[in-house]
């Protein structure tokens, strides 16, 4: 009897530290999700502040560049020798402004490309942007033409702000041919393929050969074609499933569902795919 419960007692203590084990592993992986999360998050912040500080940069130049209007409007009607000196100062400093404008608006188009924030509100900001440049393109030839009614010529001015309007377009037409290229290049990018099925259905498709995954002329077609920013869970509809191919373990997670069926669960898509972008998955 005493040597059946110190058995006992022992199989207790095993089995303890095999569960304490296994949480162990469990925390770690959790810690290892929360992470990479977090860099995910640190990254997208970044990536926001820094094209609101862009953003910022733009509406301030506006906002300088209708105070100058105002300047130029108050002179314009004014009377005295250092009026046309005012105006011509202040017209040079609008003409510098809106290049600069003009530069940050071709700069946030280029962070919102390169972003991994794709917000509809954000290319609206960029295209009503654009139209204010537009807009205040057309007040400044305006302005211009009532200057020279005035005898008050901006003869170093002319070529810049007779070409300003022809780069607006061009900078309009060059960033929706660009926006579409690299909407392109963003989807095969962001492209991969999965499969899962039995031992005989992957050694069929030559998926699975002499145990190696991969190895010939495997049929793609029989592949399901994803986005990886988006499919971030895959029902397997089975109670044994196995990865075959090479991921990172903390990478995703294989779960069981209500009906006991497993579920592949990507919780870090970037280090995922990162290895190879087939994802094959025996079950039975």
């Amino acid at each position: 009897m005493k040597r059946i419960l110190l058995m006992l007692a022992c199989a207790a203590t095993i089995f303890t530290a095999c569960t304490d084990d296994g949480k162990k592993r469990q925390e770690t992986l959790l810690a290892q999700q929360r992470d990479s999360l977090n860099k995910i998050i640190a990254q997208k912040d970044n990536e926001i502040d820094d094209m609101m500080s862009t953003l910022n940069d733009i509406e301030e130049g506006f906002r300088e560049i209708n105070e100058a209007q105002g300047r130029v409007t108050l002179a314009k009607n004014g009377e005295g020798a250092g009026a046309e000196a005012r105006i011509k100062e202040n017209m040079q400093f609008i003409q510098t402004t809106m290049k600069q404008n003009r530069e940050l608006i071709n700069k946030l188009r280029q962070q919102a490309r390169e972003s991994s924030v794709n917000g509809e509100q954000l290319k609206r900001a960029i295209e009503n942007l654009t139209t204010q440049l537009e807009q205040k393109d057309l007040e400044l030839r305006q302005l211009r033409a009532e200057l020279e009614a005035k005898n008050i010529h901006i003869a170093q001015q002319e070529e810049a702000i007779a070409s300003l309007n022809d780069n607006v377009n061009q900078l309009r037409d060059e960033g929706e041919k660009k926006d579409n290229t690299i909407s392109k290049q963003d989807k095969q990018i962001h492209e991969a393929w999965f499969v899962f099925g039995t031992k005989k259905e992957l050694k069929e498709q030559n998926i699975l050969t002499d145990g190696k995954v991969l190895e010939q002329n495997f049929n793609k077609n029989y592949f399901t074609k994803i986005d990886i920013r988006v499919e971030k869970e895959i029902k397997l509809y089975s109670r044994d499933a196995k990865v075959l191919t090479a991921h990172p373990q903390s990478s995703y997670t294989l779960t069981r569902d209500a009906n006991k069926q497993y579920v592949l669960r990507i919780v870090n898509p970037e280090q995922f795919w990162s290895t190879s972008k087939y994802l094959v998955v025996l079950v039975k």
